[in-house]
C-alpha cells in the first residue's frame, strides 16, 4: 500500500489518501471512513485497525481523485522525531577516504524541516554551501524500547524517499562541529511521495538510490551498500530513546554529495533535484 497525506481545494485540511494506480491518482481515505484519522501519525498510532480499513478501502472500487486536483504533503508530519544516520554507505565513506563506522553514528534534524515531495527547498541566506543527500527513510509503525534487531521490522510500518539537506559549512565548520543546524534549516527534509507499507517493498536493502540535480545524475547506488541495515540501527537508536509510531529514521546516503567533488558544487537558485527510489518513487524540489 502506498499511503499519502494530502490537501485538494474541496477539502477543509490535511486528509489521508492511498495512491492508486499507474497514474496514482489518490482515494480519500477518510472519506470512505470518516471515523479513520487524518493524519498519518494518529492514524499509525491505532494500528492494526486502521490498517485494515485501509484493506477494505483496496478491495472497494472507490473514486479516485486526479493527481493534479491534490497537493501531496509530506507523508509523516510532526513526528516525535527525525533520527538521521552519518556514514552509513560503504561507498560514500570510500568517498571521503574515511574507516567505516564500528558503531551508527547518530544525529538529527527537528520536525519543523520536513516539507512535502514536490516543495521548495528554501537557500537560507546564512549559509553558501547548501547540498544534496538521497536517503532511504523508515517510518515506525510500533512503539518499541530495547528492540532486538530480530523484531526491529514488526515496529516499521514502511518506507518512504527522504532528501537530507545540509548546509555543509554550519555542518563542518560552525557551531562547534556539531551537525544539527547544517542539518536542520527549514525545508531541509522533503520527504515522500508516499509512505509505502513493508509489505510492499520486496526488500528495502536491495534498491536503486539516485539523486539528479538538474537532471544530471549525482548519486547512483544501491541500499546493498548500507553499512548498518534497518534492523541494527533500531536496536541500536532504541537503547537510548523510546520509538514512537511516526518516527522517521534516516539511514544514510551514498557517494556523489557536492562537498566532496572537486571542486565542491552546491546548490544554488533554481536548481532542481529529483531524490528517487526503486519501488518507493521520486520526490521533486526547487531550490529557491
Amino acid at each position: 500500500m502506498r499511503l499519502v497525506q494530502f490537501q485538494a481545494p474541496h477539502l477543509a485540511g490535511p486528509h489521508l489518501g492511498l495512491e492508486s494506480g499507474n497514474g496514482r491518482g489518490v482515494i480519500d481515505l477518510n472519506a470512505f471512513e470518516p471515523t479513520l484519522p487524518k493524519t498519518m501519525v494518529e492514524f499509525l498510532e491505532q494500528g492494526e485497525a486502521t490498517l485494515s480499513a485501509v484493506r477494505r478501502a483496496l478491495a472497494t472500487q472507490l473514486p479516485v481523485l486526479p493527481r493534479s486536483e491534490v497537493t501531496f504533503l509530506a507523508p509523516v508530519t510532526r513526528p516525535d522525531k527525525v533520527v538521521c544516520v552519518g556514514m552509513n554507505y560503504a561507498d560514500h565513506c570510500r568517498e571521503q577516504n574515511v574507516p567505516v563506522p564500528k558503531e551508527p553514528i547518530i544525529f538529527s534534524k527537528f520536525a519543523s524541516a520536513i516539507v512535502g515531495p514536490y516543495d521548495n527547498i528554501i537557500l537560507p541566506p546564512e549559509s553558501q554551501e547548501v547540498d544534496w543527500e538521497v536517503e532511504l527513510a523508515v517510518v515506525i509503525g510500533k512503539r518499541g524500547k530495547y528492540i532486538k534487531a530480530t523484531d526491529a521490522m514488526a515496529h516499521v510500518a514502511g518506507f518512504t524517499v527522504a532528501h537530507d539537506v545540509s548546509a555543509r559549512d554550519w555542518q563542518m565548520r560552525r557551531n562547534g562541529k556539531q551537525w544539527l543546524l547544517g542539518k536542520t534549516f527549514d525545508t531541509f527534509c522533503p520527504l515522500g511521495p508516499a509512505l509505502v507499507t513493508k509489505d510492499s517493498v520486496a526488500d528495502p536493502h536491495n534498491l536503486k538510490i539516485c539523486c539528479r540535480v538538474n537532471g544530471e545524475v549525482m548519486q547512483s547506488s544501491n541500499t546493498n551498500q548500507m553499512v548498518f541495515k534497518t534492523e541494527e540501527l533500531i536496536a541500536w537508536v532504541s537503547q537510548f530513546v523510546t520509538l514512537y509510531p511516526g518516527d522517521i529514521i534516516l539511514t544514510g546516503t551514498p557517494p556523489g554529495v557536492g562537498v566532496f567533488r572537486k571542486p565542491p558544487v552546491f546548490l544554488k537558485k533554481g536548481d532542481e533535484v529529483q531524490c528517487e527510489i526503486e519501488e518507493l518513487g521520486v520526490i521533486i524540489n526547487k531550490v529557491v
